[in-house]
């Protein structure tokens, strides 16, 4: 019994935060759309503001009537214009408060201009002022002029949600939002202000800008005999921390590696000039490794009869000479084929032939 007690008790308490959550989310939704009501209704205030009825003796309508400007026509053409057909919050919202909008129109617009005031906050109450927060309007950390001191985002600010929490900007850290975060230093700093400013690339904590102002060194730095902390060349360490065949690049607290370039074996840089050594079917020339042409060597590298050489980029090719093809290792001569009247034999791109002996690659 104890036990199905908790179960359930947890339950309504998830129930409970759900709840909550989903209220801050529908405050912020109801907020934001009003706030795009008003504005719709701002622009249409100023497409209709050279407007009149229309008709064909507007002195007349405006003297029997009420002058365009402030008639009902133009608050009804106004307010079509407000929602998209498919924003059902919008609608719902314009539709349910529509006589605020009247009542506004014709009694309080001169005592009241500004709309997003007297609707969203005073009226409905969905909004609240720019640097409050939550049912009450509770204002945010640091004050409604400079919430979370100016240096992060007050939770639930100018709307009827939120818990007033500050979300600190890059750099600060705090429920007030006035201490340094990591890698960053108080340039300036009082009771209601902070100025937090980044460390040098090289501190992980600092009391100054400068390579000289580091308290602690990040990691691939080091502290040198001045107290400053300047970069580790791993580089240069003992084992090299790259693979076979690859070289190793530096930087500023850390370092990379490469795949050295294919007519390398073994390299310090990029490309063939930096081979320490040449791959296999390669020679060093003035410093960079080439390719050797094996088809123009002294001794012939293909052997067999009716074979040719054909060179490749650190080998070549043994193939058989035009005529011949490749059977068992060997080069036979192509057999011939029968010619008809009507398509005369000769050589075409469409006729196959395999004229490939022996291959040879050196990787």
């Amino acid at each position: 019994m104890l036990l199905s007690e908790t179960v359930s008790l947890l339950f309504c308490l998830i129930l409970v935060l759900a709840a909550g959550s989903g209220s801050t989310r529908e405050h912020k939704d109801l907020c934001s759309t009003c706030r795009q009501i008003v504005d719709n209704f701002n622009k249409g205030f100023e497409r209709t503001a050279n407007k009149n009825f229309g008709g064909g003796n507007t002195a007349w309508e405006e003297r029997k009537l009420s002058k365009y400007e402030t008639s009902e026509i133009r608050l009804v053409e106004i307010l079509e214009g407000l929602c998209d057909s498919g924003s059902f919050e919008c609608n719902h919202m314009v539709e349910e408060h529509e006589e605020h909008f009247e009542t506004w129109w014709f009694k309080r617009k001169t005592k009241h201009p500004d709309l997003l005031k007297w609707f969203c906050i005073e009226t409905i109450k969905v909004c609240c002022p720019k640097g409050t927060f939550g049912p009450d309007c509770n204002t945010c950390v640091g004050g409604a002029e400079r919430p979370c001191h100016g240096n992060g985002r007050c939770d639930g600010d100018g709307t009827r949600g939120g818990d007033g929490k500050c979300s600190c900007d890059d750099g600060y850290e705090g429920d007030f939002c006035l201490d340094c975060a990591e890698r960053f230093y108080n340039e300036e700093r009082n009771d209601t202000f902070s100025l937090c400013k980044e460390c040098y690339p090289s501190c992980t904590k600092c009391s100054g800008g400068t390579a000289q102002d580091c308290e602690e060194c990040r990691d691939g730095w080091e502290e040198d005999q001045e107290g400053t902390c300047v970069d580790i060349d791993e580089c240069s360490s003992d084992p090299f921390p790259c693979k076979e065949k690859e070289y190793c690049l530096n930087n500023d607290g850390s370092y990379s590696c490469s795949v050295c370039d294919s007519r390398c074996s073994g390299c310090k840089g990029p490309g063939p000039g930096n081979c320490l050594a040449c791959s296999e079917g390669y020679k060093d020339e003035e410093g960079t490794c080439t390719d050797v042409d094996e088809c123009e060597l002294p001794d012939k590298v293909c052997t067999e009869e009716h074979q040719e050489c054909v060179n490749t980029k650190g080998s070549y090719k043994c193939l058989c000479e035009s005529g011949f093809q490749e059977q068992d290792g060997v080069c036979v001569p192509q057999p011939e084929t029968e010619e008809s009247e009507e398509e005369p034999a000769s050589d075409t791109e469409d006729s196959p032939t395999t004229d490939k002996v022996t291959e040879r690659e050196d990787l």
